[in-house]
């Protein structure tokens, strides 16, 4: 695998369960150092997303490449290149974390013993309390210790602080990051706080009903996404104008477009139109309302 390839990616995913389409066509690519925040509603597909691409889940159309890989394919050395955290953290829970962890470091060469140490210490965990025994997001800090004790290539993580209080988050995050920047690693990582994404995240992509409405750099999309305001008495033509990313209809009459500056057209807006800036959160509203 060249230093540059992607380090994972979705090629036209499609995962449905019965009547529900999970994925719909879904396609990204992952380089590596990327830092990349899933954003999307609960059922939007971001957990099946991480699932195919880790090769936990096999899709029904597409594929899901890793390291260069066919996800489903990946050996040994490649699994133990991979740290993850999935949202349900209930694995071993008959056995002490010192235990735990020392089974853990047998599996992975590249174990950091003082990494996952000096977590134990900082965040008051006890190595002889059994796993079944510890609160939620005590679970929940054992699993990103058993995660980024190995120094992963890839470190995938499923909502890791939805169970942290803030100053533990603040410092999952900081661990993030100097995983990210010290070593190269590349992190993909889903949530709803989405002061913890635009701390530490390069890129982002948001999910809405199984589609990949947005994928980007996150500074990048910030500087070229602009919410424009379509006045109710000016038509607004059936077909996406250039640069378009989302619209939906005003309460008050009218429109609300996303529109990307760097592919729009000045001469294609109703001289009426407004334009403003948009913050991550307005971007999330706009495109999983």
């Amino acid at each position: 695998m060249n230093h540059l390839d992607p380090v994972v990616e979705a090629l036209a995913l499609t995962k449905r369960y019965k009547d529900h389409t999970a994925l719909n066509d879904v396609s990204l690519s992952v380089a590596p150092g990327t830092v990349l925040g899933l954003l999307g509603r609960n059922g939007a597909g971001k957990s099946t997303l991480m699932e195919c691409l880790l090769g936990l889940r096999s899709a029904d159309n597409g594929q899901a490449r890793l390291f260069g890989k066919p996800a489903l394919q990946i050996n040994d050395h490649d699994k133990a290149a991979l740290g993850y955290v999935p949202q349900q953290t209930d694995s071993l829970l008959w056995m002490k974390v010192g235990d735990a962890l020392t089974f853990f470091a047998s599996l992975y060469p590249t174990w950091d013993s003082h990494l996952a140490d000096s977590l134990l210490q900082r965040w008051n965990l006890d190595s002889k309390r059994l796993i079944q025994d510890l609160s939620p997001g005590q679970r929940q800090q054992v699993a990103i210790i058993r995660a980024l004790a190995p120094r992963p290539r890839l470190l995938v993580l499923d909502e890791p602080a939805a169970a942290l209080d803030p100053l533990v988050r603040r410092e999952v995050l900081r661990e993030i990051v100097e995983l990210a920047a010290e070593h190269g690693s590349t992190v993909v990582f889903s949530t709803h706080i989405l002061s913890d994404l635009e701390r530490i995240a390069s890129h982002v992509a948001l999910m809405h009903e199984g589609r990949l409405r947005l994928y980007g750099e996150l500074d990048q999309l910030k500087d070229e996404l602009r919410r424009v305001r379509w006045p109710q008495h000016s038509t607004l033509p059936a077909l996406p104008l250039p640069g378009e990313v989302a619209r939906r209809p005003l309460a008050e009459g009218g429109w609300s477009l996303v529109l990307n500056l760097a592919q729009a057209e000045a001469s294609t807006l109703p001289g009426q139109a407004s334009t403003h800036s948009l913050s991550l959160e307005d971007l999330f509203v706009e495109l999983a309302a």
